[in-house]
């Protein structure tokens, strides 16, 4: 196949290379964007000559959702960009209602790869041409050629395909020179600040938090973005956004930020997506809407952020961005409120107002996904139990039917099947959520804290290093990177907590490691810290009484573990985990018996990392009896079977 020459165009004091996506003037370099660069290489093509706005529009985004603005705005940065021509005229003339046009007379050039013959570029065009009899005749060259014999002709045919082979290499490397330029760029990490609300009116704050959290959930469906969870921005809901700092803490290089103005039966949102390394606004827009009409605000943010990065969505991205079918506008605001509600850790008003959307949209699949969550959460923090847990398995079923994919019911659920001694069918739903959006950092999470209750302890931290690579801030204050912990990476584990000391569960995490540091008086300090914090969390009970192990109170500590035993066996509680947890107090305390029968409940229900079991130094006055050699047993066959099943 021939290779075909670089075209170059020249216009006014400009150089224009497509294929080396630069634009020159005078030795300096002109730097585009890639759309900017894709815009100018259709106007110049097409010279004089009418280009449509619809022609660009297919050509410069064939699969993308952009708006004809996001063309105005490029074109009006290209003028900026090319400034006037010799003669103080716009290189680019607007004509309205039907396109653009390019007035300054652009000459082509053919720039021949290395190698290749003399180019009829327009430069050339005054030289002589040579004729016939100024050429060797082919006979002569025919018989000197015969004449030479095998040898010559051996050398002849070798010249020639040393010829082939350099122009080949000629041409690879330039395509391999030229790749990098269009090759797919870095996925956006887009934070979504809580909405500012303007007027001040205390009964409309939830909105706040619940609407952001409606974007987040929707642009959660695109690959292309890492959308920072929800949990991530709450703290912002009241605060001024600073956005360097905010972004520094988020990780974001992409910031939404928005307000929102109640009056009477009207809404008006207004919202701009910002860039934060250049601070330039990528994107504004406001809106009014009826009070009524809450739902299509996620949609309408949603669909501005993909026009405004220009993101290319698959088929089924763009089918998860449609307009959301029409829902009853009390049952949508309930939803709003409980969402916010669980945000804040009131898990009980939370259920009882998705409950009550539910009653009243039954077929709003989200409301059943976050019903369910919250039943999940009252269930294992406030020892709700096993009634909870039916409850919520049933609603995240129902999520599911009414819409198979969604991730949001697929994570929760895999999160309640782990807690409840399920890992084996966590695994599945969050592999599969993966293929939905192989960037979402909580699905990578809660497949990392499913590896751990099986013991798959290396896998574990790889999949959560992978969450915070794509989320700095996943999961922070509601769950800790325990398999560093586990398998005895103590400085490591420490160092990957947050450092706050207002998460009771980080801060009773912070003393179990200091424990096993051999810092006592340290460790008991945070579980003391814990216990102020919150409580009524199981944790920090848990914690409180090792610190009374610690400081040789031994009937505190067993009054205390006695009673919490007594409710969380009684209820059902799930999380073995934090059964575990419960047999290592013991285990302090010298309660063996207590121990030995909490840690079988541990293993049978669910938490069996074996090489941890093994390990262990808290449990060591129990590896010497028969009872803890059974329960090892056990947690081995299930962990083999898992690593089998699932590696």
């Amino acid at each position: 196949m021939p290779l075909a020459n670089k075209v170059l165009y020249e216009f006014g004091r400009f150089r224009f290379d497509p294929a080396d996506h630069s634009l020159s003037s005078g030795g300096r370099t002109v730097s585009l964007t890639p759309k900017i660069l894709e815009i100018l290489l259709v106007l110049v093509q097409n010279g004089n000559r009418l280009t449509t706005k619809e022609e660009l529009m297919q050509r410069v985004w064939p699969d993308s959702f952009v708006e004809e603005a996001n063309l105005t705005v490029n074109i009006s940065a290209l003028r900026k960009l090319l400034g006037a021509t010799p003669d103080g005229q716009q290189y680019i003339e607007t004509l309205p209602k039907r396109g653009y046009r390019f007035v300054a007379p652009v000459r082509e050039l053919r720039d021949p790869e290395p190698g290749a013959g003399p180019s009829e570029s327009p430069d050339s065009a005054g030289a002589p041409a040579r004729s016939p009899e100024d050429s060797p005749s082919p006979a002569p060259l025919r018989e000197k050629t015969a004449a030479a014999g095998p040898r010559r002709y051996l050398k002849v045919l070798a010249i020639a395909l040393l010829a082939v082979l350099i122009l080949a290499i000629a041409y690879f490397t330039h395509r391999l020179r030229i790749v990098p330029a269009k090759s797919v760029p870095q996925a956006r990490r887009l934070a979504v600040l809580p909405f500012q609300n303007l007027r001040g009116a205390p009964g409309d704050d939830f909105l706040s938090f619940s609407l952001a959290d409606a974007v987040i959930t929707k642009l959660g469906y695109v690959s292309s973005l890492r959308v920072r969870p929800s949990y991530a921005v709450r703290k912002y809901t009241s605060q001024n956004a600073d956005i360097p700092k905010i972004a520094s803490e988020l990780n974001a290089d992409t910031l939404l930020t928005g307000t929102f103005l109640h009056e009477g039966k009207t809404l008006r949102i207004a919202y701009q997506l910002v860039d934060v390394k250049s601070t330039e606004i990528l994107w504004k827009g406001g809106f009014d809407l009826e009070y009524d009409k809450l739902l299509t605000v996620q949609d309408r943010v949603s669909q501005q952020v993909v026009r405004g990065l220009e993101l290319t969505l698959s088929p089924t991205e763009r089918e998860r961005l449609e307009v959301e079918a029409a829902r009853d506008p009390k049952a949508y605001e309930y939803y709003l409120h409980g969402v916010d509600l669980y945000s804040r850790g009131d898990y009980t008003t939370a259920i009882g107002l998705l409950e009550k959307s539910a009653e009243l949209d039954p077929n709003y699949a989200l409301t059943w996904a976050h019903l369910g969550r919250s039943y999940t959460a009252d269930a294992s923090f406030r020892l709700g139990g096993e009634k909870q847990y039916k409850k919520a398995q049933a609603a995240f079923e129902r999520a599911l039917a009414l819409e198979p994919q969604q991730i949001e019911a697929r994570v929760y659920l895999a999160n309640m099947f782990s807690d409840t001694g399920k890992v084996e069918q966590a695994v599945p739903l969050l592999r599969a959520a993966l293929q939905t959006n192989p960037n979402h950092a909580e699905v990578h999470w809660e497949l990392g804290y499913a590896y751990r209750f099986a013991g798959m302890l290396e896998q574990s931290a790889a999949e959560c290093e992978r969450a915070r690579q794509l989320d700095p801030g996943v999961k922070l204050g509601s769950s800790v990177l325990n398999a560093y912990l586990y398998l005895g990476q103590y400085d490591r584990f420490l160092q990957s907590l947050p450092a706050r000391d207002d998460l009771p569960l980080v801060v009773f995490y912070r003393g179990l490691g200091e424990y096993y540091k051999g810092n006592r008086q340290q460790a008991a300090e945070h579980f003391d810290r814990a216990f102020a914090l919150d409580p009524s969390l199981l944790q920090s009970q848990i914690g409180k009484a090792m610190s009374f192990a610690i400081s040789q109170d031994r009937p505190k500590g067993v009054k205390m573990l006695r009673s919490v035993e007594q409710r969380t066996i009684a209820r059902g509680v799930g999380d073995p985990e934090a059964i575990y947890k419960l047999a290592q107090a013991d285990a302090l305390l010298g309660e063996k018996t207590a121990s030995l029968r909490l840690l079988a409940y541990s293993v049978d229900t669910g938490f069996f990392p074996y090489p941890y079991l093994v390990n262990d130094s808290v449990l060591d006055s129990l590896k010497s009896t028969r009872e803890f050699s059974a329960i090892l047993d056990k947690a081995r066959q299930r962990h083999e079977a898992f690593k089998t099943a699932f590696f």
